[in-house]
């Protein structure tokens, strides 16, 4: 029989495919007593060899997709597998104690991780995570459990998690990788962001994937509707193939648009611009009919690795970019660490809470080197397009002021050092901090852009946390209050000659862009997936009726009165 299960539509599309549980198995150890000694060294020393296997393997496939620099990890990993001093000491202790070999792998083990975790040198701290990593994939085989890898997924499937980290997104093979459904998180969590720049369906916050879907299970996965049917009928699966093509249809349709400017019915010009995490996305954008980047989000490149990226590789990253968007602006934000993105590296202390806590420009201002290292990178790849850099969480004008000064300081020493830079980089920040969007029109005397984060803004203006379903309610993009913040924030740059632009998901929100439109935003950024819908509906909407629709509902009380007002005005 059917199962359905409802959650958040947070990506568009269907896919149907096996389940694949990506889910961390019970790894706890009990102490046992051993008869056989050599039958457990053996066994010990067979799940070493397993491992080793796997890890060539997964070597192997890193270093040809992702590159020989992400391999060198498993390079580490290989070599703490051969190492005597960590072997040694495990098999001695299953013969002298007459212990099992899980016991005593994990005590040994763990006695090594506290001895190098306690040492100052950096070097030996990541040996700490070597051999963590190492030995939760050996204790897997001793145990009989498996530990799931989305990066070697071989077959078409949709990956059934709790929640997935911006890493475990990273990791996912697009080839294979169809959908993907989570027990938590929103349309704007991280996950479902990935999701729409990988151009994959994603349902999410079903409270109940993980505990109602078992491994190799058929599902569909409905990102148009929020919903997950697990083991459909026949009858249900002819239905959603059906469904399917109907949605490639309109998908065809819109890609007509691809090549066209988005203009109103009357005239008025807008910006569609995307949203990407990595170079790789660059391709999605230009094929969507993307007229720039309204936001490069570069913390992933710091992401899902054991060190900060050198200056060399982020200078490699960026010029990609901006030679692949092909003289189209380009918006990078500066590194927004924090939140819910940690880097385990940099060892920040746990925060009671870091939505509002040290992050993003904060931590920059704070830790000089690795932002001017950032900084030079940007600045030596300006010359290869049309960058312009944007500041993230910025609260005060002295935020501001500081990081433009170093963003000086690194240009005037690569001048001096006869490297070329573009002298036309606009700075702009991001508004995603009530207090900024009330003080607009002082900073709109100096920077030369905005971009709105509505992500942020919607939550820190209502207080409530956006990955908490419980309080999903409180996230109202059409709440009158933030409605009047956007205004405040467009007019202010607007009277300053300047541009607003909006890279929050609500620029690509079909009931928000007919407002926002009438609001007067210059530039809509949004996933990818979403240009060419928002481009056939900006092209059926008059700017002057927007106008008067923008007037009434700045008016209204509440959220449904505003999606009201927008559905009596505009047939989707």
């Amino acid at each position: 029989m059917t199962t359905l299960l409802t959650g958040i539509a947070a990506s568009n599309g269907i896919a149907i495919a096996k389940a694949y549980r990506l889910i961390e198995p019970d790894l706890s150890v009990s102490k046992k007593e051993i008869q056989d000694v050599g039958a457990e060294v053996a066994r010990f020393q067979s799940a070493v060899e397993t491992s080793k296997t796997e890890l060539q393997a997964i070597r192997d496939r890193a270093e040809k997709e992702l590159g020989a620099d992400k391999a060198a990890i498993f390079d580490a990993h290989l070599l703490v597998l051969s190492d005597p001093e960590l072997l040694n000491p495990i098999e001695d202790k299953i013969k002298n104690e007459n212990v099992n070999a899980e016991f005593a792998l994990k005590e040994t083990a763990d006695m090594f991780v506290t001895m190098f975790e306690q040492m100052d040198n950096e070097y030996m701290k990541e040996r700490a995570a070597d051999i963590r990593d190492v030995t939760k994939r050996v204790l897997a085989h001793l145990l009989g459990v498996q530990i799931p890898n989305p990066s070697m997924v071989a077959e078409e499937v949709i990956i059934v998690a709790e929640d997935l980290t911006p890493s475990d997104t990273a990791q996912l093979n697009r080839t294979y990788v169809k959908a993907f459904t989570t027990d938590i998180g929103g349309r704007t969590s991280h996950s479902a962001i990935m999701a729409r720049s990988m151009e994959i369906p994603a349902v999410v916050g079903t409270k109940q994937a993980t505990s109602t879907i078992q491994n190799g299970d058929i599902i569909i996965v409905d990102g148009l509707n929020g919903e997950v049917h697990i083991n459909p009928t026949p009858e249900l699966l002819k239905e959603y193939e059906e469904k399917i093509a109907e949605y490639e249809k309109q998908k065809a349709e819109w890609a007509k648009l691809v090549n066209e400017k988005t203009i109103s019915k009357d005239g008025h010009h807008v910006e569609l611009a995307a949203n990407i995490g990595t170079p790789k996305d660059i391709d999605g954008v230009i094929s969507n009919g993307g007229e720039g980047v309204g936001l490069y989000r570069t913390e992933f490149l710091y992401m899902g690795r054991d060190q900060l990226p050198t200056e060399e590789e982020q200078f490699e990253a960026y010029k990609a970019v901006l030679e692949g968007m092909n003289g189209k602006p380009v918006v990078v934000r500066t590194l927004d660490i924090g939140g819910d993105k940690e880097l385990p590296y940099l060892n920040l202390p746990k925060e009671m809470n870091p939505f509002l806590g040290f992050r993003a420009i904060r931590l920059c201002l704070e830790e000089q080197d690795m932002f001017r290292t950032q900084l030079r990178a940007l600045l030596r790849a300006s010359t290869f397009g049309n960058l312009k850099i944007m500041f993230p969480m910025i609260a005060t004008l002295d935020e501001f002021r500081q990081a433009k000064a170093m963003l000086e300081e690194e240009k005037e020493k690569l001048v001096s050092e006869g490297i070329a830079v573009s002298d036309n980089i606009e700075v702009g920040i991001m508004v995603e901090i009530p207090a900024t969007a009330v003080l607009a029109d002082q900073f709109a005397k100096e920077v030369d852009f905005f971009s709105i984060g509505t992500n942020d803004l919607i939550q820190y203006t209502m207080a409530a946390d956006r990955m908490n379903e419980r309080i999903s309610y409180l996230y109202q993009p059409y709440n009158p209050a933030i409605l009047r913040l956007v205004k405040m924030v467009i007019d202010a740059a607007h009277k300053e000659g300047k541009w607003a632009g909006m890279c929050g998901e609500m620029a690509g929100d079909e009931t928000a862009i007919p407002i926002l439109l009438g609001l007067g935003l210059d530039e809509f950024s949004m996933s990818a997936t979403s240009i060419l819908k928002a481009r056939s509906l900006i092209r059926n909407l008059s700017k002057a009726d927007m106008e008067k629709l923008a007037e009434e509902v700045l008016q209204m009380r509440t959220n449904e009165e505003v999606l009201q007002a927008v559905n009596r005005v505009v047939k989707h």
